[in-house]
């Protein structure tokens, strides 16, 4: 029996040992996690902005490779008033129109969920096409930037 004793008195030691963490762990490790949060947060930031940039960048140069295939075939740009629909529904006085020119048939919303803006004839080229940004407004700065075909 004093063996059985032995076991139970060294296995309620170890139970005592490894009940948890203590306050002030779980209050150094929180502190940790925090400082780590405060300075990796804007740079996540700083790259998602970054990131939504170049999409609308990359969508806009699709975009164009589109509008310059629906020129090849018709002969001409979409004017203003058949816009970028064109791409993807034939106008009525496109002859030789060989679309749908955009792969899903439907034409993307900027990164911000906004509709890209388009005329034709343009002034900076044969078309403009771009967006205003997270804010929807000419101009602005960092994730409010313009984002413009002819740039």
């Amino acid at each position: 029996m004093q063996i059985s004793s032995a076991r139970i008195g060294s296995s309620m030691t170890l139970g005592h040992s490894s009940r948890g963490f203590t306050l002030i762990e779980l209050l150094v490790v929180l502190a940790i996690l925090g400082l780590l949060a405060t300075i990796v947060a804007p740079n996540v930031m700083r790259f998602l902005k970054s990131a939504k940039t170049k999409t609308a960048q990359t969508q806009i140069a699709n975009l164009g490779g589109a509008l310059d295939a629906f020129n090849i075939d018709v002969g001409r740009y979409p004017n203003s008033s058949e816009g970028l629909q064109a791409l993807v529904e034939k106008p009525p006085e496109a002859d030789n129109w060989f679309g749908p020119y955009l792969n899903k048939n439907s034409i993307p919303k900027d990164p911000w969920g906004f509709e890209y803006h388009y005329s034709a004839p343009g002034n900076h080229g044969a078309y403009d096409l771009w967006s205003l940004g997270a804010d929807d407004r000419e101009g602005g700065e960092g994730e409010d930037q313009d984002v413009e075909s002819w740039e």
